[in-house]
C-alpha cells in the first residue's frame, strides 16, 4: 500500500501540473480506491498472468493501480514515446520533420506496412513518425531511432519527462525478448502513465503537438478490442499497443486516453504476462484489457448534459 500511495503522490504532482489548462478542473488527492484494486486483482486472476495496471483521472485528481511499480516490457508501446520525442524535436528546433529518410530491403522488419512500400522513394521524418505510432511500422522506428540517437536517446527523453523508470536498451526485433532478470527495455504502468500525461495534458509538446499525438493515437486500430473496447461509445479515445508472442511467453500492452468531451481524459497504462501459447492473439488478455477499460471508466464524472450533446468526436 505505500507503494501505491507514493506513486498517487507523483501522479498527483504531474496532473497538478497538466491540468492548469482545464479551466473546470479541480485537483484534489484523493485515497485509493479500494474496490478497483480489488477488481484489478480479479482480473488479472481470470487472466492467469501478471496484470500492472494504472489508472490517472485527472477530473477528480485521484489515480489508482495493480502491480504499478512493477517492471513490464515495453513491446512497440513505446513508439508513442518515440513520436512524441519527434515532434517534441521538431518544435524546439532541432528535428527537421520534412527531412527524407532512407533504407534498403535489407533493413525490412516483418510488420512494416509502409516502409515495405517506399524502399525506392524513402519517407520524410513526419511520415516515419506517423507510421511508427499509427501502424507500429518496425523498420520506421528502427530508421528513426538510428537517425536521432538510438535506443538511449528515447531513454533521455524519458529522464527529461521526469520520468527516471523507463528505459530502452535495444532495436526492433530484439526489444521484445527480456532476459530473465534484466531490466532492459521496461518500464512500469505508474511510470508510463505519468509519463503520457506530461505528453498528453502537459506542456512538453505545445498544443498543436499535443493535438498531432492525439489525432494519431486515435487512429490507431489494433487496440480496438483491449482498454478502448471497455469504454463507453462517443467517447473521444486513442492507444498505442504492444505485443510479444514467443513460446512459453505473451505480452500484451495498452497505453490509452480516453474521455467524454470536455473533460480531461482518462490515461490507463496497462501491461499483462502470460504464459500461455495461443495461436494468435490471446482472447482472454484481450478481454482482462477491455475489462480494465470498464474499470477504468466506471469511475468518470460525466460533464454537464449540454456538454455531452457537444461532439465528442472533437480531439481533446
Amino acid at each position: 500500500m505505500l507503494d501505491r500511495r507514493s506513486a498517487l503522490a507523483g501522479a498527483m504532482a504531474v496532473l497538478m501540473t497538466a491540468c492548469t489548462r482545464h479551466e473546470a478542473t479541480t485537483i484534489e488527492k484523493t485515497d485509493i480506491d479500494e474496490g478497483t484494486v480489488d477488481a484489478l486483482r480479479a482480473t488479472e486472476a481470470r487472466a492467469g498472468g501478471r496484470l500492472g495496471a494504472y489508472i490517472l483521472d485527472p477530473a477528480r485528481g485521484s489515480g489508482v493501480g495493480w502491480r504499478e511499480n512493477e517492471r513490464f516490457a515495453h513491446c512497440s508501446s513505446f513508439k508513442m514515446s518515440l513520436a512524441a520525442m519527434i515532434l517534441a524535436g521538431a518544435e524546439r528546433g532541432e528535428i527537421d520533420l520534412g527531412e527524407v529518410l532512407r533504407w534498403s530491403a535489407q533493413d525490412l522488419l516483418p510488420h512494416s506496412p509502409v516502409t515495405s512500400g517506399a524502399v525506392d522513394s524513402g519517407l520524410s521524418v513526419k511520415a516515419l513518425a506517423h507510421a511508427t505510432l499509427v501502424t507500429s511500422d518496425n523498420t520506421a522506428a528502427n530508421v528513426l531511432l538510428r537517425r536521432f540517437g538510438g535506443p538511449a536517446q528515447l531513454t533521455r527523453f524519458w529522464r527529461s519527462l521526469g520520468d527516471k523508470v523507463s528505459r530502452l536498451d535495444r532495436y526492433e526485433p530484439e526489444l521484445n525478448r527480456i532476459p530473465p532478470g534484466s531490466e532492459f527495455d521496461t518500464t512500469t504502468p505508474a511510470a508510463m502513465a505519468a509519463t503520457m500525461a506530461r505528453l498528453l495534458l502537459g506542456d512538453r509538446l505545445t498544443p498543436q503537438g499535443r493535438g498531432t499525438l492525439k489525432s494519431w493515437m486515435t487512429e490507431v486500430q489494433t487496440g480496438s478490442d483491449r482498454i478502448r473496447a471497455g469504454f463507453p461509445a462517443g467517447w473521444t479515445s486513442g492507444d498505442k499497443t504492444g505485443t510479444g508472442i514467443s513460446e512459453g511467453q505473451q505480452t500484451y500492452v495498452d497505453l490509452a486516453f480516453g474521455g467524454p468531451a470536455n473533460v480531461p481524459p482518462l490515461i490507463v497504462a496497462c501491461y499483462l504476462e502470460t504464459s500461455r501459447d495461443t495461436k494468435g492473439m490471446d482472447p482472454l488478455a484481450l478481454g482482462a484489457m477491455a475489462e480494465v477499460g470498464r474499470l477504468s471508466a466506471k469511475g468518470v464524472r460525466m460533464p454537464r448534459r449540454e456538454a455531452l450533446r457537444t461532439s465528442s468526436r472533437q480531439l481533446l
